[in-house]
């Protein structure tokens, strides 16, 4: 089995080999070369020791060289070059206490994760496949390197990269490895919110983001985001659904794009309703108010999995507004922008399609037809070029401190009247028009 190194890749191995050690190719970018895809990076591992390394080549970074890592410099561009080791005693469910270098590559590769990532390749050997990593790629499974209850507790995060996998690539976890998850779960409580919250992210946006449903089963997601098994298990009796609030996030999780926003803004959209659930006289359930709540429910969740603030506020925005009832009219779409927010409102056309897609087909043509009508009356406010904020009002607050208003919150106040006669009446948006409306009203003062 052949595989295209790079140049500079081939240039690292071969320059370590004529020291007279062995280098390889090693991990995610075997894996994705076999897949067909172009690795993102390629690291390579080697029974050299790190200083042996670093007396090999002109320019090199200690990277993480207590673990035996260095970075090689080919050309400006950077490739770890780790050397063979074994890992000593866990001690927080994440990081090896020590580690010992060896000169066996065998020894290297069984200390990883999945099969699928403990292939090593060199053009002198070709693959080195000891635990059948290739056939596993042919039959489409994530399967543990050895005893996966010993792999999971070295490492909890593996767990959650078990399921990332899955989803990216479209496998099945493997019998022992899922069994060795759903004991060992609760470990993933020793993991940082940081790291959990780039595997679901991962996870969010890969092809198969419906796979949270094998982090429900498993029992990760009572760990790292105990919000949506409470959705899960809230049942929607009404003509508009068909699934529990989790099935309906899941489905509607694979109705939107790729995108961490729309992904996440779909994962929370509905994490209000348990909270808001009401079962009228005729048995019928209803959740007012599940939209407020989802959003500081969503606001908490992404505070604890320490998110940036410009996604928060994305996020938070979408769920808040991703029910609120629109008009197919110029006036109810330029108010609805001044709302929602210029920036936020396209992502709104996305979130209402994935949520009424994942619903029952009840009225869905209807539903999906205003949705339709608004995004036309949103292209023709755009090309109109029609105002919806202050930042395209045709007068600014100097326009004003110059016509002899004194500075002060009765500026912000006039602005705003200006602009909610403009929201109702675009062509009212030129500074004559607008400076004579501040003279009507100065005088009636």
């Amino acid at each position: 089995m052949h595989i295209d190194l790079p140049d500079k890749v081939k240039r690292i191995i071969g320059v370590i080999e004529s020291g007279g050690y062995e280098a390889y190719a090693v991990g995610g970018c075997v894996r994705d070369s076999l897949l067909g895809r172009v690795p993102n990076d390629w690291d390579i591992t080697t029974s050299a020791s790190p200083l042996q390394v670093k007396a090999l080549f002109g320019r090199t970074i200690d990277t993480g060289i207590k673990h035996g890592t260095v970075t090689v410099i080919m050309d400006r561009e950077g490739f770890e070059v780790t050397t063979y080791r074994i890992d000593g005693e866990y001690e927080d469910s994440r990081h090896p206490k020590d580690v010992t270098f060896t000169s066996d590559l065998a020894e290297d590769l069984k200390r990883r994760d999945f099969t699928i990532n403990a292939m090593a390749y060199n053009d002198k050997n070709g693959l080195v496949d000891i635990f059948r990593g290739a056939s596993d790629i042919q039959k489409g499974v994530v399967r543990c390197v050895g005893n996966p209850e010993e792999r999971f507790g070295e490492d909890a995060l593996r767990m959650m990269r078990a399921v990332r996998f899955s989803a990216q690539l479209g496998y099945v976890i493997e019998d022992k490895t899922r069994t060795a998850i759903q004991k060992l779960a609760e470990n993933l409580k020793n993991i940082s919110v940081e790291r959990i919250q780039t595997e679901l992210v991962k996870l969010l946006v890969s092809p198969h983001p419906d796979y949270l449903r094998v982090c429900y089963e498993t029992g990760i997601t009572k760990v790292v985001l105990p919000e949506f098994d409470r959705c899960m298990e809230t049942e929607q009796n009404n003509p508009h659904h068909c699934y529990t609030v989790g099935e309906h996030i899941l489905h509607s999780l694979n109705g939107v794009k790729g995108d961490k926003v729309l992904r996440l803004a779909m994962l929370f959209h509905d994490i209000g309703k348990p909270e808001t659930k009401f079962t009228d006289k005729e048995g019928i359930d209803h959740f007012h108010g599940h939209a407020m709540l989802g959003e500081e429910i969503a606001r908490r969740i992404m505070h604890r999995l320490r998110f940036d603030n410009d996604t928060l506020y994305r996020v938070c925005k979408l769920v808040l507004y991703h029910d609120y009832p629109v008009e197919a009219s110029a006036k109810s779409v330029r108010r609805a922008i001044n709302k929602i927010g210029e920036d936020i409102f396209p992502y709104l056309f996305d979130v209402k399609r994935a949520d009424i897609f994942a619903q029952s087909s009840y009225d869905r043509e209807e539903k999906i037809t205003r949705v339709e009508e608004v995004r036309k009356v949103y292209g023709t406010v755009l090309e109109k070029r029609q105002c919806v904020s202050l930042r395209t009002l045709a007068v600014t607050g100097k326009d004003l401190i110059e016509a002899g208003m004194r500075p002060g919150k009765e500026i912000g106040e006039m602005l705003d009247k200006l602009l909610h006669a403009v929201l109702e009446e675009p062509e009212e948006n030129t500074k004559e028009k607008l400076m004579e409306q501040v003279r009507r009203m100065m005088l009636e003062q």
